[in-house]
């Protein structure tokens, strides 16, 4: 559980807070195995045995005082007694528990209904595949698929789906895969005439990986697009002939989760769909309106920035409702250019759990990678976060892809969890009291209830040998994290404090948020306006700024020159208007790929956010030897750093530049043993997708793709748009507003 805080020392009152112009507030990983510092939790059992608070229900930990009979909750401040068995538990000297040695812990807790025995569990995946395709699709998910299969671990049960027009499910447990269809209605409010299950017992669907891969193999060589003359057939024709539909996904995803919802809780505790489309579903209920999307914003006068963000139907929303309360995470998978309304399509993924993927085309998809990369790392599922405080502050908002409790504040479930996952809380004081610097110091809890699957050998009561026992089992995990915190003295202690990469994730929250509401306009007004704000604040604390008449005459000092934690920002701030999240419809930007880095940069721990934003510019003297570890992102930074070699990690993007004076004795690509591609694998295996490995020589081959990042330059995209500025006439416009904002 990494947690990060944009101010390690926090504000000690509502004055102060306001006046730094920083946000406050915390960047949590839940089931990152380790702290921000690498340490691990200490591991225990009897999890149900942990004290609770009977006031504020904060679970006893390191910071507590504790006597014999009793202990003071650090939260809070009420007395609690302890019961008969925690008066035992915490007078073992020889073996001390879990809570008592960290104030970082793992504790097992029983399985609710189980009697102390461990449920069995099997995971269960689920593909489904868009047939209105081409043939190229087909191929390049039968990749994935094929890549999944060999991730997957032995056990799990496999389910081949498809849709079109029509829903078709496999029976892959015979000799030779058989399929059934069900047709789907052409109509938005109509179901399926027939429930899956009764095409079909489920069962039957869901056939073990281990004992059918061959099968499951064979049948992905079954797959073939749906003929236009097919769908339209079912679809019916429009005026002269025009194609009306065929991608029934909405139905499909329906009639899925519905299927699988009978057996949750006896088959599985947790399924995960994989959800493969090639555009925009357009048939049945579910279908999109895609004509939203063109040339009309322009001759209506309306904002494309602000009417392409919100989603058109609830349809997908509620649907994912459904898939929650059925144990279903669905992860949705566009290999398409063409606009298919992500926007709608989102809330099925993220609030379910899952994730979302956009690729632009078949050719140099990273499908499989990512495929593979997923299901080979460990995830929890059917989680619930719950964050806490000391009394003088509490949180007042939460971001991340999760749903929040309907009746408790601050309690989020997560359906599905990995370990790169992460989310984000603003704090607000309680009171105008503030936090006193002679008081108990400000305390966070942080509890993280959660469920993994455990093979039967790594179980404790795993002492039977018999060959038809389950191998597999649902274990629930308490994990809880207690930080305490020092107070800020004044101002100047507030920014020596400051974590420039929380501080970017809570941004990216928040101008995310004010996009979806307001539109991508109101979000950009909202990033200039907070850096101008905080550049005056700092040169006020700082005594930077003379006044003389009532203006501002002294030069503002825009790069934060006095305190080296807050010098990043501005950079910062500039990279983030200059993204696509935040560029604007008619510079090119696809409201589909907006949406696609909204829902993967929401989701992103701060370092991995912050290279996709602001990227590492690296140089090399040779490909086994690394000159500068840091450059600014500018053509000057190359010619005056005289290195042959640059490597840029923009998260999604690994590029390895060969500059044109480079020396032609140099391997290119650079060899497989050498420094250079070493860091490149470790970066590779790191990630939480697989970025694109791309190798250009200067002079020879284009490199627009690298000197596209160096943002900058003015104008560097070179596409004329006259509202593109590079880095220094932004800052002479931040001076500017700043001393403005100061008369």
């Amino acid at each position: 559980m990494a947690v990060r805080a944009t101010i390690s020392r926090f504000p000690s009152d509502p004055d102060v807070q306001e006046s730094c112009g920083l946000p406050w507030g915390v960047t949590l990983t839940p089931f990152a195995p380790a702290d921000e510092l690498g340490n691990l939790p200490s591991y225990g059992s009897d999890g149900d045995l942990l004290p609770r608070c009977e006031n504020c229900w904060a679970y006893f930990n390191t910071y507590c005082e504790l006597d014999q009979w009793s202990w003071n909750c650090v939260l809070c401040g009420s007395l609690n007694g302890l019961t008969s068995r925690s008066i035992e538990r915490y007078s073992q000297t020889q073996q001390p528990c879990a809570e008592m040695c960290s104030s970082f812990i793992d504790l097992e807790l029983p399985v609710e209904g189980s009697n102390g025995e461990a449920v069995q569990a099997r995971p269960v995946y689920v593909a489904a595949v868009d047939l209105s395709s081409s043939d190229e699709f087909l191929e390049l998910i039968k990749s994935a698929l094929l890549a999944a299969l060999e991730a997957l671990a032995p056990g799990s049960l496999f389910g081949l789906m498809i849709f079109s027009h029509k829903i078709g499910i496999y029976d892959i447990q015979g000799p030779i895969p058989v399929v059934k269809n069900v047709f789907i209605p052409p109509d938005s409010d109509s179901g399926l005439s027939v429930d899956l299950e009764d095409a079909m017992p489920l069962l039957s669907f869901l056939a073990p990986v281990d004992d059918y891969k061959d099968r499951i193999a064979a049948a992905l060589e079954t797959l073939k697009p749906t003929t236009s003359w097919e769908r339209t057939t079912a679809a019916g024709q429009g005026l002269d002939g025009i194609l009306l539909g065929g991608r029934g996904f909405g139905v499909a995803m329906e009639a899925l989760v519905r299927y699988l919802s009978s057996e949750y809780g006896n088959t599985f505790a947790l399924a995960r769909v994989f959800a493969f489309l090639s555009g925009p579903p357009d048939y049945g209920a579910g279908q999109l309106d895609t004509r939203r999307y063109g040339e009309q914003y322009a001759s209506k006068g309306e904002d494309a920035d602000l009417a392409l963000l919100p989603e058109q139907t609830p349809f997908y929303k509620d649907l994912a409702d459904v898939a929650v309360r059925s144990g279903v995470c669905v992860d949705i998978f566009a290999v398409t250019n063409e606009y298919t309304d992500l926007a709608s399509l989102k809330f099925l993924s993220i609030e379910s759990g899952g994730s979302l993927f956009l690729y632009s085309s078949t050719d140099d998809s990273t499908l499989p990678q990512d495929m593979y990369r997923m299901l080979s790392r460990p995830y929890a599922f059917g989680c619930v976060l719950r964050l806490r405080t000391s009394s003088e502050f509490k949180p007042s908002h939460s971001y991340g892809h999760f749903f929040p409790d309907p009746q408790y504040e601050n309690v989020q479930h997560i359906i599905c969890c990995d370990s790169f996952a992460t989310y984000a809380y603003d704090f607000e004081f309680s009171s105008n009291d503030g936090l006193s610097r002679h008081s108990d110091p400000p305390i966070l809890q942080i509890a993280f209830q959660y469920s993994i699957i455990v093979p039967q050998e790594e179980t404790s009561n795993s002492q039977s040998k018999s060959t038809n026992r389950p191998r597999y089992y649902v274990q629930r995990r308490l994990r809880i994290r207690t930080m305490q915190y020092g107070v800020a003295a004044n101002i100047n202690e507030l920014y020596d404090s400051v974590d420039s990469e929380s501080i970017l994730s809570i941004l990216v929250h928040k101008v995310i948020l004010a996009s979806l509401e307001q539109g991508v306009r109101e979000g950009r007004l909202l990033l200039h306006d907070w850096l101008v704000i905080l550049t005056a604040q700092y040169n006020d604390a700082y005594k930077l700024a003379q006044h003389e008449s009532g203006s501002v005459v002294s030069r503002v000092d825009v790069a934060f020159s006095q305190c080296p934690q807050l010098q990043p920002l501005p950079r910062l701030v500039f990279a983030l208007l200059r993204s696509p999240l935040l560029r604007f419809h008619e510079e090119g930007v696809h409201p589909d790929y907006r949406i696609y880095l909204q829902c993967l940069f929401s989701a992103l721990e701060p370092a991995s956010l912050q290279r996709a934003i602001y990227p590492v510019l690296t140089s090399y003297a040779s490909p086994d030897k690394q000159a500068y570890p840091r450059h600014s992102l500018s053509r000057a930074a190359l010619i005056t750093s005289g290195s042959p070699i640059f490597f840029l990690d923009a998260f999604t993007d690994l590029i390895v530049y060969y500059s044109s004076t480079a020396d032609p004795s140099f391997p290119f690509p650079p060899p497989h043993d050498c420094l250079l591609r070493t860091t490149i694998n470790r970066l590779k295996q790191e990630r939480s997708i697989t970025p694109k490995l791309k190798f250009i020589r200067g002079g020879q081959d284009d490199a627009s793709a690298f000197e596209n990042h160096l943002i900058e330059e003015q104008d560097v995209d070179g596409n004329g748009v006259p509202t593109i500025m590079g880095f220094v006439s932004f800052l002479e416009e931040v001076t500017r507003d700043v001393m403005e904002y100061m008369k």
